[in-house]
């Protein structure tokens, strides 16, 4: 009788022992089964929390099959506890079971008796791994039907609190220190002409903090952010279903990207609203109007960090950012390649430039990104730095007047109540009733011209005060960040470097074509003045001929490497 040789393959697709499906559990079975049928076991291969909906990402059930094919071990067999362990997907397990079979390997499924040396047995296989399948699939049509049933009941469906809510075991509760913020942009947008910029610009110049939380690290508020706000149903009281969702690639096994829906669900919600359900409607209704923009299908999370604020060294109109999207030789997977290039090359708003150069985006995001950390570490502009953040704003007189004038607005707020209480309370029979009235009336609205008056006095105040402040607001948010500037930027996202490139940076000009030490940057504008050697500097600039009358910085101490 002759002597069979096996591989034994475990998997579980969580590192959880359940109901004797755990790995040990598995391992067990199969050298029971092995040692009763006399097969000597010349390998173990385990996958842990791996799925079984391929086997692209099961390295261990690859190298079994390299091995199978190497012919590296005399074996007859792969012993499985389950067919479902060794795959789900019809079409995976039955090409690696051809496979084995053409290298004289077959496969024992323990628990189900299959046999795929007999005739039965692949039949059987046949149809199991599609029944594996099609578990499979119900499992998720299962997972994502109880995320649905709670999006209907009006629950959270889980992941971290949309800003303006805190989670309290497992539910949504308006968070007041950042629900005021939400209250603001909805009111913006909905009843001034501010779009979704001139709203982060207007929270970032008033003081207002935004709170860094575990899904939105940027420190200061950005366009991106205020639309995330505006599009989100959660605000006035529902949950919605499905507003992003994973789709198959056309062509592509097995491979899925996660494309925005236009339509999906939206169910009334458990938790209390922020914003009324008229201001929602007139927000849904202004952006559908404003919001042109195509969602994109690839590189979700990718921005163009200069768009906007790279110049064209030749017409001097702001570059672009783009993309040269390629496959891969083998025809399947996208490739995106992103460069900045002149817009006015394409004839904008009629003008026409010839400067065709297109420049890699992460060779230039990388030599500004240098400048500024070179910049931030000279520990004199951090001196510096902390001075301009200590200095204090003195607007003492007209804070004074400003709480003379409220003072004033509510002791006129008060006599006109009691005089309109008084209109109330006259006798119509009193035979001098409507000369009374009349009076009063008059009084009364002269106290409305005055309360008129000085509550736009009290704007106009308000208003000298918040550009006073404005300046030194915007410079401490930024030179706060500044400071562990190394520290953070790494780990923001495309979308958080952006905005703050365009917080920090006016403009970015560069060479027509890199110098011959490497130098691509020949000028940086900043959008306010920053601090070096104890002086305000608005620009640095690489370029000797530069003769502009604004102080301008020769690197010495800021010396960049041949990325420029």
């Amino acid at each position: 009788m002759k002597n069979h040789g096996c591989y034994i393959y475990t998997r579980v697709s969580t590192a959880i022992q359940v109901d004797g499906f755990s790995l040990d559990a598995q391992k067990e079975k199969l050298r029971k089964y092995a040692e009763f049928q006399n097969y000597h076991i010349f390998g173990e291969y385990s996958d842990e929390g791996k799925s079984g909906k391929n086997i692209s990402g099961r390295p261990e059930f690859q190298q079994m099959m390299e091995d199978i094919s190497a012919g590296k071990d005399p074996v007859d067999y792969v012993l499985v506890f389950k067919l479902s362990r060794f795959g789900r997907n019809a079409a995976d397990v039955l090409s690696c079971l051809q496979e084995m079979q053409d290298y004289g390997v077959n496969l024992i499924c323990v628990e189900d008796g299959i046999d795929s040396s007999k005739d039965s047995g692949k039949l059987m296989i046949s149809v199991l791994s599609a029944v594996a399948e099609i578990e499979r699939e119900n499992i998720l049509v299962q997972t994502m039907e109880g995320r649905k049933q709670k999006a209907r009941e009006g629950k959270w469906n889980g992941g971290f609190a949309p800003y303006g809510y805190k989670l309290v075991d497992g539910s949504l509760e308006i968070a007041e220190d950042e629900a005021e913020t939400i209250r603001l942009i909805f009111d913006k947008y909905v009843n001034t002409n501010m779009g979704a910029g001139a709203i982060a610009k207007y929270l970032n110049q008033h003081g207002y903090e935004k709170k860094q939380r575990q899904n939105g690290t940027l420190p200061v508020f950005s366009a991106h952010f205020i639309t995330k706000v505006l599009d989100n149903p959660v605000y006035v009281g529902k949950i919605a279903f499905g507003r992003r969702k994973n789709e198959k690639i056309p062509g592509v096994r097995n491979q899925y990207h996660v494309v925005q829906q236009d339509e999906y669900p939206v169910y009334e919600g458990e938790h209390e609203a922020i914003i009324s359900e008229e201001d929602w409607l007139v927000a849904r209704k202004k952006r559908s109007e404003t919001n042109g923009k195509r969602e994109k299908l690839y590189s979700l999370e990718h921005e163009h960090i200069l768009s906007g604020i790279l110049v064209c060294p030749v017409c001097g109109g702001r570059m672009y950012g783009n993309v040269n999207r390629k496959k891969k030789a083998d025809g399947t997977l996208y490739k995106d390649h992103f460069y900045y290039a002149c817009k006015h090359r394409l004839e904008v708003d009629g003008h026409r430039c010839d400067y065709r150069r297109q420049w890699t985006q992460e060779k230039i995001n990388g030599a500004v990104e240098e400048v500024i950390k070179k910049l931030v570490d000279n520990p004199r502009f951090e001196a510096a730095m902390r001075e301009k953040i200590d200095a204090k704003v003195n607007t003492s007189e007209l804070d004074s007047e400003l709480d003379g004038l409220r003072k004033k607005l509510r002791q006129l707020i008060g006599a006109k109540d009691k005089l309109a209480q008084k209109i109330d309370n006259l006798d119509i029979m009193d035979p001098h009733y409507s000369k009374k009235y009349d009076d009063m009336q008059s009084r009364l609205d002269s106290f409305y011209d005055e309360i008129e008056d000085v509550e736009e006095a009290i704007d106009a105040l308000q208003e000298r005060i918040v550009n006073i402040r404005s300046e030194k607001i915007t410079s401490d948010n930024i030179y706060q960040f500044l400071q562990f500037y190394g520290t953070m930027y790494d780990s923001f996202t495309d979308a958080e470097k952006k905005e703050f490139m365009k917080t920090f940076i006016e403009k970015v000009e560069i060479y027509k074509e890199p110098l011959s030490n490497g130098q691509l940057l020949k000028r940086i504008t900043f959008a306010f003045p920053v601090f070096y050697n104890g002086e305000e500097l608005r620009e640095i600039s690489w370029d000797e001929k530069f003769t502009g009358e604004s102080v301008v910085l020769l690197v010495r101490d800021v010396e960049c490497d041949d990325r420029g």
